[in-house]
């Protein structure tokens, strides 16, 4: 039997970020257009949030029967180490994704916009087969995409929608840095997990493109947002205060860059997603300014 603890660290709340910050910078675009809606805002947080979690919980949980957890180098999951049964961490993962159904409904209902309905369900089959089923897409190279997807375009611009009811090319093109930070967690997670993803027959990308390149792309996932903050800074001027967070990534890039691995890359999970919040606190500022 589980711990609480143990659960908590199930939910990896390391990885939380990556549902926090697209919420926030999507409400910092509704905040300058004038149009921000609080109990939306929350709402469509609490959405985020039960689907992040969710999917680590499904994560773990498919992963776990797999097999694929059997020799992990990463955090404890929770089917993989014994701490809890599979079906256990099955009804937690399901059940997240019912609240999320659920708060989703509410912003439909209050936008009437039925569209969203269809969107909620794709960003739940998305969370459920990134390792779930028959065929998973995460296990052959996806992964970023569909975060990209979902934790980027979708979770900013959606929390604007809900709030102005109107699509914003500002949130659309604030979605792109916050879905290239996301995707960086993604990315070092997966370079810290390549020596045993590919045994195991799990082809992320980081397995596709290789240690070195692998290294490359999670170092422009924390490059790019900051070079989009700039451009944005042209209608948005003071969307150039996400700059400020530079400082936060230049560890994080040094330490990949030295070709460190395994465990070592814990810290720079870690550092990564400091970098992400303060990228998503000064750009949601700058974008409500």
């Amino acid at each position: 039997m589980a711990t609480p603890s143990q659960w908590i660290a199930g939910a990896r709340p390391r990885t939380l970020p990556a549902a926090v910050v697209p919420v926030a910078v999507g409400t910092g675009v509704a905040i300058g257009d004038d149009g921000a809606v609080w109990w939306r805002a929350l709402l469509a947080l609490f959405v985020a949030l039960a689907l992040q979690v969710g999917v680590n919980y499904s994560n773990d949980y498919s992963d776990g029967v797999r097999g694929t957890d059997d020799q992990r180098v990463g955090p404890m999951r929770l089917v993989g180490s014994g701490a809890a049964a599979p079906r256990q961490v099955l009804a937690a993962a399901l059940g997240c994704f019912a609240a999320a159904a659920v708060a989703g409904l509410a912003l439909v209902l209050v936008t009437r916009a039925w569209w969203l309905l269809a969107v909620g369900a794709l960003a739940i089959a998305a969370a459920w087969f990134y390792t779930g089923g028959s065929r998973p897409y995460g296990y052959r190279a996806l992964g970023e995409l569909s975060v990209f997807v979902f934790f980027g375009l979708v979770a900013t611009a959606g929390t604007t929608f809900v709030q102005l009811e109107r699509l914003s090319w500002t949130a659309l093109a604030a979605s792109v840095p916050v879905g290239l930070l996301a995707c960086a967690m993604l990315v070092i997670n997966n370079l810290r997990d390549i020596t045993t993803d590919g045994p195991a027959g799990k082809r992320t990308m980081a397995v596709v493109l290789g240690d070195s390149r692998t290294r490359v792309l999670y170092t422009l996932c924390l490059v790019l947002p900051l070079a989009v903050a700039l451009v944005m800074a042209v209608w948005r001027p003071f969307a150039a205060l996400a700059i400020l967070s530079a400082p936060l990534a230049i560890a994080p890039v040094l330490f990949v860059g030295r070709g460190i691995t395994g465990p070592a890359l814990i810290a720079t999970l870690q550092q990564t997603g400091r970098f992400q919040l303060a990228f998503g606190l000064l750009f949601t500022v700058g974008l409500a300014l």
